[in-house]
């Protein structure tokens, strides 16, 4: 399936969380985010209203994603009249506690945080998104520890932290794209380009064989597409030319390779994906990781 190999590739950026507490009568008013919002209840129910005012309940163990730009309160309580409005994203590192009412009394407890899930510099994972979505993610009792864990690194800040972090996150947004999945037929239409079958197909060859000389032209006939329009349609859907997205594959495709222990040389790892010459390969690979691919390999090995 195409959105496992997209989640291969991933990068998964959070921002520092925060935990809101709601005590029972109390609104916590907080703007749109910059980014997709992730809200999990980890204790407690209540609503989350848009903002239109549409209602989205909440309980244990929910996961809602809101999307960039969005303002949305969270309510807690039948009868709603007192309100704490946040101005803007608090900063800072560790867990910010934001707190509506009473602390010692609060009901609803939630672990929110800005989540920024991308492909290579451009794919948002999320970027299609427009209106809040709910997941039920009681049945993945990981997603639970998961937060929990995120919570207890994030407002420790060791050494490690951060890496930890963007694991336990991937863990969380991969079970939420299950549960979806599950719910809605297989069929995630705000997923960049996985609900158009022409588009997936050229994708899925650029997994598949990196290596092989691609062109615009070639994988536009993939798609079964003119060449302006598969043009068009992907860089619309990717925030990237074709060409750009190969070639961002097969430097992650080389740096997976050389991840791997053997005797596999840095030449036969450049032809391998689908470079000519290793000197072409290296000062690619230097420009997008930063080092060459030889002390790239030396790094893993001295660890």
């Amino acid at each position: 399936m195409l959105l496992d190999k997209l989640l291969d590739y991933v990068t998964v950026h959070s921002e520092p969380f925060a935990t809101c507490l709601l005590s029972s009568g109390w609104r916590l008013r907080l703007p749109g985010p910059p980014g997709v919002m992730f809200h999990f209840v980890m204790q407690g129910s209540g609503i989350l209203r848009g903002p239109e005012g549409e209602e989205y309940p909440l309980e244990r163990f929910s996961l809602a994603v809101v999307p960039s730009g969005v303002g949305h309160t969270l309510e807690c309580g039948i009868n709603v009249q007192s309100e704490r409005v946040i101005e803007a994203p608090p900063t800072g590192e560790g867990v910010v506690r934001l707190v509506a009412g009473n602390q010692v009394s609060a009901e609803l407890r939630v672990a929110c945080g800005a989540v920024n899930v991308t492909y290579g510099d451009s794919l948002g994972l999320f970027h299609r998104l427009r209106e809040i979505i709910v997941a039920d993610l009681s049945g993945y009792p990981q997603v639970r520890l998961a937060f929990e864990e995120i919570l207890a690194e994030q407002g420790g800040a060791t050494e490690g932290s951060a890496t930890l972090t963007k694991a336990l996150m991937t863990q969380c947004i991969v079970y939420l794209l299950r549960y979806l999945t599950e719910q809605s037929d297989g069929r995630l239409p705000w997923l960049p380009g996985l609900e158009d079958p022409n588009l997936s197909r050229a994708v899925d060859v650029i997994f598949e064989h990196p290596e092989a000389p691609h062109t615009v032209d070639s994988l536009a006939d993939e798609a079964i597409m003119s060449r302006s329009v598969f043009a068009e349609r992907f860089r619309e859907t990717f925030g990237s030319t074709p060409i750009s997205f190969l070639h961002d594959m097969r430097l992650r495709k080389a740096a997976e390779q050389l991840r791997q222990k053997g005797s596999t040389s840095i030449e036969q790892v450049a032809h391998q994906v689908g470079f000519n010459s290793r000197s072409h390969f290296s000062r690619a690979f230097k420009d997008h990781f930063g080092v060459s691919p030889a002390a790239f390999r030396e790094g893993l090995e001295s660890h």
